[in-house]
C-alpha cells in the first residue's frame, strides 16, 4: 500500500505541478484581456445582482439563480478555505496569501467564462432535468467530434464526487468533531448519513433550499469571527499587510517554527491552493449554476463572485487570522490544527470551537454541492434512469468515509480534480470566441 501511495502522490504532484499552474493562469490571464476587464469593471454589478438574488427572469430553470450560485459556493467553500490557506502560509511564508489572491483575480474570468458557456448550451432532459457543464458546452459547442473529451469530464467528475466531495469532506468533519469535542467517528458517520439522506434525497430544490440558507449563515459566522480578531489585533493589522506584500516578492527567512521560504514557493504554494479553493478552471460550479432560472452572461456575472467571496474573502480571513496573531511562527503546528489556535489564542475558550463548527458546515456543505456536480455527470453518461440510484448510492458512501482510512481517497481525488480541469479548459479555450461574442452583445443592449 505504501508503494501505491507513493506511486500516486508522485502522479499528483506532476498533475498539480508547473505545467498545470501555467494553463489554469494562463487561462484566467486570457480570458480577463479578451472580456477588457469585464470581471473588473462589472464586480458591483455582480454584488447588485447578488442582493437582488439573481434578478426576474423568464428563462427555464431548475434552481433560482441565487441558490444556484449557493450550491456553487456550497460546494467551493470547503476545508480548503480553512486548511489549504493554513497550508499554503506554512509552505510558502504569508507572502503565498498575496499570490493566491492575484489566481483569484484572474480566475474569476476563467469562472465567469465557465457558467457563461455552461447556461448558454444547457439541456433540458427527457424527464425534465436541466442539465448544463463542461460535457455539455463541449459537446454541443463544439460538435461530435469532440463528444469523447466531454464525456472524459463528465467521467472524471462523476468519480471525483465520491472522494473530494464526499468521503473526504465526511472523513474531516468525524475528524474534527473527536479532536475539538470527543465524538466517537460512528456517532459522526450516523448523524451525517441522516442529515445527507434528508437533503440529498429530496432531490435538487432540496439541496438548493439548503445551500441557500445555510451558505450564508455560515460564511457569515466565520468572517465576523475573524473581523472581531482583526479588531482585537488592529495595531498588527497595518504590519501585516506589508508582510503579506513584501513576503510575496523577497525570500521568506526563517522565524521560530518557520523553516524558511523562496518567492517561488510563495508563488506555487500560494497560486496551487488558491486554484484548489476557488475552483475556478476545474468546471464543477458551472453544472450547478446551468440549473438556474436565469440568462448566460448574467448568471456568469453573478457567478463569478464564487471566486471572490471564496478567496478574496474567506481565505483572506482565515490567513489574517493565522498572520496577525504571529502562529504561523508556531513550531509544530499544522493544518486545521493552525487555524483553530489561532482563533483560539485571539478569542480564548470559543475559537477552537468556531473553527471546528465552521468545518464542519463548509465541509457538510461541500458534500451538498459536489453531489449535484456527480449526478449531473451521471445524467450525461447513463440518462435520467441513473440519477435516483446515484444519490442513494452517494448518500451511503458519507458514513463510510467518516469511518475508514482515506489515504489513498485524498490522493486519488486531487488527481481526478486535476484531470476534470484538462478537458474544461480546453473547451473553454476553444469555445472563447463564443463567450466575447456573448458579453458584447450583452453590454450593448445593457447588463440586466
Amino acid at each position: 500500500m505504501e508503494f501505491v501511495l507513493h506511486v500516486l502522490n508522485s502522479i499528483s504532484n506532476v498533475v498539480w505541478g508547473p505545467a498545470m499552474l501555467v494553463l489554469l493562469i494562463g487561462t484566467g490571464v486570457y480570458l480577463t484581456i479578451g472580456l477588457r476587464f469585464y470581471t473588473f469593471r462589472h464586480i458591483f454589478t455582480a454584488f447588485h445582482f447578488l442582493r437582488k438574488g439573481g434578478g426576474a427572469s423568464a428563462e427555464k430553470g431548475e434552481l433560482s439563480p441565487f441558490n444556484a450560485l449557493m450550491t456553487a459556493l456550497a460546494g467551493t467553500i470547503g476545508t480548503g478555505s480553512i486548511v489549504g490557506v493554513a497550508t499554503a502560509i506554512l509552505a510558502g511564508g504569508p507572502g503565498a496569501l498575496f499570490w493566491m489572491w492575484c489566481t483569484a483575480l484572474v480566475g474569476m474570468a476563467t469562472k465567469f467564462a465557465e457558467i457563461l458557456l455552461a447556461v448558454h448550451y444547457r439541456e433540458i432532459t427527457p424527464t425534465g432535468n436541466i442539465v448544463g457543464g463542461a460535457m455539455y458546452f463541449i459537446r454541443n459547442g463544439l460538435g461530435k467530434k469532440w463528444q469523447w473529451l466531454g464525456t472524459a469530464f463528465a467521467c472524471f467528475a462523476a468519480i471525483t464526487c465520491f472522494g473530494t466531495g464526499n468521503a473526504v469532506q465526511s472523513n474531516a468533519i468525524a475528524g474534527v468533531l473527536l479532536e475539538a469535542l470527543h465524538i466517537p467517528p460512528w456517532v459522526t458517520a450516523l448523524v451525517l448519513f441522516i442529515l445527507a439522506a434528508a437533503v440529498i434525497l429530496g432531490g435538487l430544490r432540496r439541496i438548493g433550499n439548503v445551500a441557500g440558507r445555510i451558505v450564508p449563515v455560515m460564511v457569515f459566522i466565520y468572517i465576523v469571527a475573524a473581523l472581531i480578531i482583526l479588531v482585537l489585533y488592529i495595531e498588527q493589522v497595518p504590519a501585516m499587510l506589508m508582510l503579506v506584500i513584501e513576503q510575496a516578492f523577497n525570500p521568506t527567512a526563517a522565524t521560530g517554527g518557520f523553516a524558511g521560504a523562496t518567492v517561488m514557493m510563495a508563488i506555487r504554494y500560494g497560486m496551487a491552493r488558491g486554484v484548489f479553493a476557488n475552483e475556478a478552471g476545474l468546471g464543477s460550479g458551472p453544472i450547478a449554476h446551468a440549473t438556474a432560472s436565469s440568462t448566460p452572461v448574467r448568471q456568469a456575472t453573478m457567478g463569478m463572485l464564487d471566486v471572490f467571496i471564496t478567496t478574496m474573502i474567506v481565505c483572506s480571513m482565515t490567513g489574517f487570522a493565522i498572520l496577525v496573531t504571529g502562529q504561523w511562527t508556531v513550531q509544530g503546528v499544522q493544518g486545521a490544527s493552525l487555524t483553530a489556535q489561532a482563533f483560539e489564542v485571539a478569542l480564548p475558550g470559543v475559537g477552537s470551537l468556531i473553527v471546528a463548527f465552521s468545518l464542519v458546515m463548509f465541509a457538510f456543505s461541500t458534500t451538498l454541492g459536489w453531489c449535484v456536480y456527480g449526478e449531473r455527470s451521471a445524467i450525461y453518461l447513463f440518462g435520467d434512469k441513473v440519477l435516483r440510484p446515484f444519490r442513494v448510492l452517494y448518500t451511503l458512501m458519507v458514513p463510510v468515509g467518516a469511518l475508514v482510512q482515506l489515504d489513498l481517497v485524498w490522493v486519488l481525488a486531487d488527481i481526478f480534480n486535476a484531470l476534470m480541469a484538462v478537458p474544461n479548459l480546453i473547451g473553454v479555450l476553444l469555445l472563447s470566441p463564443v463567450v466575447f461574442r456573448l458579453v458584447r452583445e450583452a453590454e450593448a443592449k445593457g447588463i440586466r
